[in-house]
């Protein structure tokens, strides 16, 4: 198979990169910038000088993307990956759609089911309400099926994902109580912000802070997907990368251990679910960490019928890169484990 990344130079593009290099379904990749970025012409090698020689894509140089490269390599396609900003996403995901190439877009372009609500959280107006209907939410442990099937997958974005794994078990054995409101606070290392410098995100000006509370973008996203409403309180921390979500959920009076147990044992396993491994303690960042894992624990007090639980993802990974590679494999009828659970990624 042939692919693409648009949006190579970045984070998540190069994460991208390297997992899709190890594929052993890929036989061609193009790695594409847009047409204005300073890193059009470069190998990715000088970008990222770490993967030197390390892959057999590391020494291609990054190419412009605009409607004239599309017109040219489009047709030669199986799949393209969209790293890009959410508006970009929305404007070329139509394009490649009409040429037969599946689009699994990692930005927000397609997350959300409703045009209207684009202005108010991502500040744009969406002009192709027909592929919103169409796009599949990436969540490749409970969206398996529909992600075998789809030609549009909307990634789902990092805080969501550590979240609804956290969340979504609950939710889908009825366990919440229903008039309250699910209360997520979630931590990310500083890469989330993306590779563009930014002042907010200097390491000297970053301190542990709450940030775009009660209005972050991925709010209704996490509501949308567990089915009930979240309160989300992102936090930035003064590390690269990593994050954790902890989840409080408020249980109705019927709800025991044994169901919350019985919840877990459902949703995850490590047959069906070997990259979400459910731990006997409380996890840590450094646990997945360069990995595809998330790593979630839970208690629950009978008592105040309070649950709490917490999931961490490698953001850039679990919460991007490797969650779009699970969801390549779903769509393309590959292995499920293929280019994750490589040695390097595991190293």
């Amino acid at each position: 198979m042939k692919v693409a990344i648009v949006g190579a130079s970045g984070y998540v593009g190069a994460e991208l990169t390297i997992l899709l290099a190890r594929h052993p379904a890929i036989t061609g990749m193009h790695l594409l910038v847009s047409e204005f970025s300073d890193a059009k012409g470069i190998r990715f090698s000088q970008l990222y000088p770490r993967w030197q020689s390390t892959s057999r894509f590391s020494e291609q140089r990054l190419q412009a993307f605009n409607g004239d490269w599309l017109a040219t390599f489009g047709s030669e396609l199986d799949v393209v990956f969209m790293a890009t900003p959410h508006e970009y996403s929305q404007q070329w995901a139509s394009a490649f759609l009409e040429q037969g190439v599946k689009v699994i877009d990692l930005s927000g372009a397609f997350r959300l089911n409703l045009a209207e609500d684009y202005p108010t959280y991502y500040g744009f107006e969406h002009h192709y309400p027909q592929l919103l209907e169409q796009a599949v939410y990436g969540l490749a442990e409970f969206n398996y099926q529909q992600i075998t099937d789809a030609n549009l997958i909307a990634v789902p974005g990092c805080y969501p994902t550590a979240s609804l794994l956290a969340s979504k078990p609950v939710t889908n054995a009825n366990l919440q109580q229903p008039d309250t409101h699910i209360i997520v606070n979630g931590i990310s290392g500083v890469s989330g912000a993306g590779r563009k410098a930014s002042l907010n995100s200097s390491f000297n000006e970053v301190s542990l802070t709450a940030y775009n509370v009660l209005q972050h973008r991925h709010q209704p996203e996490i509501s949308q997907q567990c089915g009930h409403s979240v309160i989300f309180n992102p936090h930035l921390a003064p590390f690269k990368r990593g994050l954790m979500a902890t989840v409080t959920i408020h249980c109705h009076e019927q709800v025991k251990t044994d169901d919350v147990q019985q919840a877990f044992a459902k949703a995850y396993s490590p047959v069906t679910t070997p990259l979400v491994r459910v731990t006997q303690q409380w996890p840590k960042i450094d646990d997945v960490t360069y990995t595809p894992f998330a790593n979630l624990h839970w208690q629950y007090d009978e008592d105040k019928r309070i649950l709490v639980v917490s999931c961490v993802i490698d953001n850039l990974l679990k919460g991007a890169a490797s969650q779009a590679v699970q969801c390549f494999n779903l769509a393309m009828q590959q292995p499920p484990g293929a280019a994750l659970f490589d040695q390097g990624v595991m190293a």
